[in-house]
């Protein structure tokens, strides 16, 4: 990995799209620590600490800090995850998506269109939510964090939320063109590396010292784990015939198509959490009208590190692996194009055969990959039932570091190989 690293800066043309990946990730970072307009700084602490609990303290978290420092960046790149997941699954279901999704990059930049005029909506609509959420917990902490609240106040905290969302989104999108990596997946990989020095904290103050011992022991394991899952691979063989093409033939050859355990890498466990944080914000919201007492019960039933909320969003990892792995992968359109080329699967027919071939042979890949990515989510809970111990990070966020670094890693070396000659001798 370092020979990886100090070898992309060598390389003039990397070394400015790492540079450029770290400076749009600075920025990012810099936006979360500038306050919203109309927002009293001097009692964000206090705010802070009431917000650090429940299913806030996880949105907090892949935010940076963000949402509890009430900054511009402060809904970070959530809104563009939550319409990302609701165009996906609309294109699987609604025939004009699907249809526009086959027509190539036209297609495809309709859809990113319409996914950022979502994401738009839905950071206004959350945006209006977190304000009244935050002035509500002004109770709580007894302090002011909105003086002289009112409309054109909620007005203008709200338009700095979305626009702040906006420019996440955009600078999101320069990183993946760019820089090095998933621009959306990298900043969500920022946000929790710089809850780092309060974990290390935590862990270093606590009591408990068994814990303390074991901590490091535990964290080594799951992050062997995670990467020994996810670099693991089933490479069918695949055999190309000689063909005429022109005057001239051409050599047959033999490849293979590699399928990994978990083809979704961490989109699952962000598109599970992303949609787990929704009913409980919006009970959490409405249960501060005590009329509502329905909206705390949900806010309690299903906040981060309870039982259901980990059985939930175990469920959603396992589905949303399976359908995510549909959408990168497509056993059909696959075997149309070996076939087209004149390659084969050996003992496999060309064509509807082998397209079922890929298929069960990708269903029992994923199946025991998803149950990984649930079971990793799920272990701090299971170990803060069975020891007492606090852990500052959970299982979610670990997958998505790991899963994260290991996909730039990839990326970069793809990038260092496709410009050294003395690579493709070897």
């Amino acid at each position: 990995m370092i020979s990886t690293i100090l070898g992309a800066f060598r390389i003039r043309e990397i070394r400015n799209k790492v540079l450029f990946t770290f400076a749009m990730l600075g920025l990012y970072r810099l936006g979360s620590y500038i306050p919203a307009p109309s927002v009293n700084t001097h009692a964000l602490q206090s705010i802070q600490q009431a917000a650090g609990t429940g299913v806030l303290s996880l949105l907090n978290t892949f935010s940076g800090g963000a949402l509890a420092r009430v900054a511009i960046f402060g809904l970070g790149i959530t809104p563009y995850i939550t319409a990302s997941i609701v165009l996906q699954v609309l294109t699987a279901v609604v025939p004009s998506l699907e249809k526009l999704s086959k027509e190539g990059e036209v297609g495809q930049a309709r859809i990113t269109q319409y996914t950022r005029y979502l994401t738009v909506a839905l950071a206004f609509a959350q945006s209006i939510g977190y304000v009244f959420l935050f002035k509500s917990l002004e109770t709580q902490s007894g302090v002011t964090l909105i003086p002289n609240f009112n409309v054109g106040k909620v007005f203008l905290i709200a338009i700095s939320l979305t626009a702040g969302t906006i420019l996440v989104m955009w600078m999101g999108e320069l990183i993946t063109q760019r820089g090095i990596g998933n621009g959306i997946s990298l900043m969500i990989f920022a946000s929790i590396l710089s809850r780092i020095p309060s974990g290390v904290q935590s862990w270093w103050n606590s009591p408990d010292q068994s814990f303390k011992v074991m901590m490091p022991f535990i964290v080594f394991a799951v992050v062997a784990g995670i990467v020994f899952v996810q670099t693991g691979q089933r490479r069918i063989p695949v055999q190309y015939a000689k063909r005429v093409i022109g005057t001239r033939m051409t050599q047959g050859g033999q490849t293979y198509i590699p399928l990994t355990v978990i083809m979704a890498n961490v989109i699952p466990v962000i598109f599970a959490a992303t949609v787990m944080s929704v009913p409980p914000t919006i009970g959490q919201l409405i249960g501060q009208n005590k009329i509502h007492n329905w909206g705390t019960s949900l806010a309690t039933f299903l906040s981060p590190g309870s039982w259901h909320y980990v059985v939930g969003e175990c469920i959603l990892i396992i589905l949303f692996t399976y359908f995510y792995t549909a959408v990168v992968f497509n056993p059909i359109d696959q075997a149309e194009n070996l076939k087209k080329y004149g390659g084969f699967i050996p003992g496999i027919r060309p064509g509807r055969p082998t397209a079922e071939f890929l298929d069960r042979v990708l269903a029992r890949l994923t199946f025991p990959g998803a149950l990984f990515l649930a079971f990793i989510a799920a272990l701090p809970t299971i170990l803060i039932s069975q020891t007492g111990a606090n852990f500052a990070f959970g299982g979610t966020s670990i997958i998505i570091v790991v899963g994260v670094a290991l996909d730039t890693m990839r990326q970069l070396e793809a990038q260092l190989m496709s410009r050294s000659y003395e690579g493709f001798l070897r």
